[in-house]
């Protein structure tokens, strides 16, 4: 890996014997929300003098695409406990490509002498460690809310079981802690503190990865997803549909609503058993947990593992044609009516208060 460094001081001059690395994934122009998150987690895992290395790739499906503003880029994730920034650039990286993302991450790791690496329990988080965990031969714990270090190679952690239903406490001894963090259990960054950690422009590394022809195999040639590329576990409006939306076009209206609130969509496992939206976006035990600070479920019935879910967010709005539907019960305001007539008539009022 050739690496490259700018600011007052570069990583190979410091004082640092180990560092916690982070995965930093991109939203456009800026880092995705859940990353934020783990990068406060990761932050708060190391020594106050050791390094926190947030590892920032290109953004994915654009290839080419124009890099952030450096300055803006490095002050928010030093605003989240970063000290050094990993700028991974290589062409090969120009669409997503787990196993490289992991010889990425294992060669900053080597290079930051890691004691821990940590990633948002995304979709994309989760199998790039999971990848880092094959290559590396070490073991991977899912889903954290919590830990702290134990000792020299140990570790007490606190993780997610069962859809967030269950806390496990867990203890691993590894010579490198890899963890995904459950993002939507811990604390909206909004205001991080860094406790005993003072805040410094983080010293910035262009890398140039050394990436074998095996590792990129697998890679994304498109992408269908649309939208803001907001994470269905990090947002604050989430628009549901279930089984009531009656199929693949009925969702357009829900999109709509979703756009105008700031949101997501997000699905019951009916609707992906179906085949009319794709697993990601399923709420639930079999799918994403999510903790929006507003849930509204249109034409879904509120099965157990539905619920498991969502029962986080913090407002729940039901729509739905059954008055006896279980999620009514668990619903702090409910509309018993035809989504095709309510959802239309909601969105109608919303445009016609923002003239």
């Amino acid at each position: 890996m050739n690496v490259s460094d700018s600011g007052a001081a570069g990583f190979a001059g410091s004082d640092v014997t180990s560092g916690v690395v982070c995965l930093a994934e991109r939203d456009g122009a800026t880092i995705a929300e859940g990353s934020l998150r783990a990068l406060a987690f990761a932050a708060s895992l190391a020594d106050p003098a050791a390094a926190v290395a947030a590892a920032v790739f290109p953004l994915l499906g654009e290839a080419g695409a124009p890099e952030p503003d450096g300055a803006a880029l490095t002050g928010l994730l030093a605003d989240y406990g970063a000290t050094d920034v990993f700028l991974i650039q290589s062409p090969d990286l120009s669409a997503y490509a787990p196993a490289a993302w992991a010889r990425c991450l294992e060669q900053v790791a080597t290079t930051m002498r890691a004691s821990a690496v940590v990633a948002a329990a995304t979709d994309h988080g989760s199998e790039v460690l999971a990848h880092l965990g094959a290559m590396t031969d070490l073991p991977l714990v899912a889903n954290c809310v919590s830990a702290r270090s134990a000792g020299m190679s140990s570790w007490q952690l606190v993780r997610q079981r069962w859809a967030g239903s269950v806390l496990e406490d867990a203890v691993l001894e590894a010579s490198c802690a890899l963890l995904t963090v459950a993002v939507d259990a811990l604390q909206s960054p909004a205001a991080p503190s860094m406790p005993g950690r003072a805040r410094r422009l983080p010293t910035t590394h262009a890398v140039t990865p050394v990436i074998a022809d095996v590792d990129l195999m697998v890679r994304a040639t498109e992408s269908a997803a649309k939208g803001s590329g907001m994470s269905l576990a990090t947002a604050r409006v989430v628009v549901g549909g279930g089984r009531g939306v009656g199929g693949p076009d009925g969702f357009a209206v829900l999109e709509e609503l979703a756009d105008l609130m700031g949101g997501v969509v997000g699905v019951s496992r009916v609707v992906t058993s179906q085949g009319w939206r794709p697993h990601r976006q399923q709420v639930g035990q079999t799918g994403t947990r999510i903790s929006p600070e507003v849930y509204m479920a249109c034409g879904i019935s509120g099965a157990i593992q539905h619920m498991a879910g969502c029962l986080s967010a913090r407002h729940i709005v039901a729509v739905n044609i059954d008055a006896e539907a279980p999620i009514i019960a668990h619903a702090e305001y409910a509309v018993i009516g035809d989504l095709n007539e309510v959802i239309p008539a909601l969105i109608a009022a919303i445009r016609a208060r923002r003239r």
